[in-house]
């Protein structure tokens, strides 16, 4: 191939996952998918490599189900697939970490041969169980699983898989119509594939594929080489369940690539917060990727450069059947555990730590009376909310921002139109960014109550409430997060961090996301960004004069 045809090809590989991640937006019955992009898409060749990804997505998708497909394969040989399959798991060791997560994978054909597989993955609202959170004691508890199966064999629904899905699960059609959803953007992105191949008049993508995948290692290794060799450590201090965890990581760059352990992390919890390994290499890696190489493509090429290990049975190393549901709490936090090492090596490219984790409540309805049908009509609920990221390296962080997994923020006018609920206020918090030369982003404050005034449920997956993101080089650390009730205009009671609450009849219930932190000394901040911070509200003067 010609070098105006390898580059006529990226170009259309990447405009067809990115049509496919649309596709599965505009179709999704989720609002968490719809709204916010909770979801992955990409391309792999025949022996489930992943050429190329979707940059609507998240990292902890994108990258786990990078490891998924080949898993698929190991199943479901070349040899046994026809046109009309597509595949389907939402097992959290197989696919991308816990029940939630829904992965389906379509065999393309074309003159009855296989040329590639599209593979997408999206959170599906609700799997039965106790519902997403992180109060089961195990995975059997969480909701259902279902192992490596058809979704569809030769064209032909697989009804009794779709039955035993409808009969386990709280809204049966959302469940249904989010699986049709990933079948349709597969389906689009096959239909655009061979499309392509028949404009640039290519017979299937392995060639292609080859030379994509050699350059994308070729070039990640030409970034790794610029590092100085060694080994470099980092741990963080985090929440946990009920007690803190410890997450520890050493770095290793070396000719080979770069090699992240976990060793030293805390063991695993009795709870729902442990992280599968898929979980762990996909955002770990992702640490890397945000300093090195982040020019070079994300495929199974430049991915084949990171080695992510951890210890058996440590928190990012869980095993069945631990319960995993809210494992991107402890996940999300890998990056900033990752950029830390990375700080001995590029002092001056990283950022201060931040929220990381995504708050993401589940809210939904309480068993009311018969007799008060409408205060308590059943609803579930999944909102976005985010803190603040760390400085960066050059500039202050971003304000309610979500990093690492990038997922957007849900509207307030979604979040009404979908339940009972009242958002009464979204707003920042002033001061909750760390102080420093260069300041941490800021988280915000939100508050809910039920529009007639009933009871209703939290179940929060919440971190950074007594571990609040550290600053950098003298800056100071973010605010923790907070959460509390407040019952007619006083707060009431605090709350933890995660696990299930009900919010009392007529009671509001208080959400603030935490800061990121701050980098350099306060003191050196440059004077006109007090005065535009304290303009625009962000930060307030205190009684001695000082900020």
């Amino acid at each position: 191939m010609n070098e105006l045809k390898i580059q006529l090809a990226w170009n259309r590989l990447l405009a067809i996952v990115e049509e496919q991640a649309q596709v599965l937006m505009r179709t999704a019955f989720s609002t968490v998918v719809r709204e916010a992009g909770d979801l992955s898409a990409g391309v792999f060749n025949v022996s489930g490599d992943m050429l190329a990804q979707a940059v609507t997505g998240t990292p902890g998708h994108v990258n786990s189900m990078a490891d998924s497909v080949a898993k698929f394969l190991r199943k479901f040989p070349l040899s046994t697939l026809m046109p009309g399959d597509v595949l389907l798991t939402n097992d959290p060791w197989d696919g991308t970490g816990h029940l939630n997560d829904f992965t389906v994978v379509t065999p393309v054909f074309r003159d009855s041969r296989c040329i590639a597989l599209f593979a997408a993955t999206s959170h599906v609202a609700d799997v039965g169980g106790r519902g997403f959170g992180p109060d089961a004691n195990d995975v059997f508890e969480e909701g259902l699983c279902i192992p490596m199966s058809y979704l569809f064999k030769a064209g032909v629904r697989n009804e009794v898989l779709l039955d035993i899905l409808k009969a386990n699960v709280r809204d049966p059609m959302v469940a249904e119509g989010d699986l049709y959803s990933l079948t349709a953007c597969n389906d689009s992105g096959a239909t655009a594939l061979r499309d392509m191949l028949d404009d640039l008049k290519l017979h299937d993508l392995d060639a292609l594929g080859a030379v994509i995948l050699q350059r994308s290692r070729s070039a990640m290794l030409a970034k790794v080489a610029e590092l100085q060799a060694g080994e470099y450590a980092y741990e963080m201090t985090i929440d946990g369940y009920d007690t803190p965890v410890v997450l520890s990581a050493t770095v290793t760059v070396s000719a080979e690539g770069i090699g992240v352990d976990f060793t030293g992390t805390s063991p695993v919890s009795a709870k729902g917060i442990n992280v599968p390994l898929p979980y762990t290499q996909a955002y770990a890696s992702f640490g890397v990727r945000c300093l090195v190489g982040n020019d070079v493509p994300n495929n199974a090429g430049s991915l084949s450069v990171i080695h992510v290990t951890a210890p058996a049975d440590c928190l990012v190393n869980a095993r069945p059947p631990r319960a995993v549901s809210a494992r991107h709490a402890i996940g999300q936090m890998l990056p900033d555990v990752v950029l830390g090492c990375l700080h001995r090596v590029l002092p001056q490219a990283v950022p201060a730590e931040g929220a990381s984790c995504i708050w993401n409540p589940v809210f939904m309805s309480t068993l009311g009376a018969e007799s008060d049908r409408l205060a308590h009509l059943p609803f579930v609920i999944n909102p976005i909310f985010n803190g603040g990221t760390g400085a960066r390296p050059q500039k202050d962080g971003l304000s309610t921002t979500a990093f690492p997994s990038g997922v957007r923020t849900t509207s307030c006018e979604v979040n009404e139109a979908t339940s009972p609920l009242i958002f009464w206020r979204k707003e920042y918090t002033p001061d909750s960014g760390g102080a420093g030369a260069l300041r941490g982003g800021l988280g915000q404050t939100i508050e809910i109550s039920h529009r007639f005034g009933a009871p209703f449920i939290v179940s929060k997956m919440f971190d950074r409430i007594r571990y609040p993101a550290r600053g950098r080089a003298g800056g100071a650390d973010g605010r923790p997060g907070r959460v509390y009730v407040m019952q007619e205009g006083e707060p009431l009671r605090d709350l933890p961090g995660k696990g299930r609450d009900v919010i009392p009849q007529g009671a509001r219930l208080i959400l603030q996301t935490p800061g990121g932190g701050g980098v350099g000394d306060p003191l050196a901040r440059d004077a006109e960004k007090v005065s535009a911070d304290l303009e625009a509200g962000l930060v307030t003067e205190r009684d001695d004069g000082d900020f």
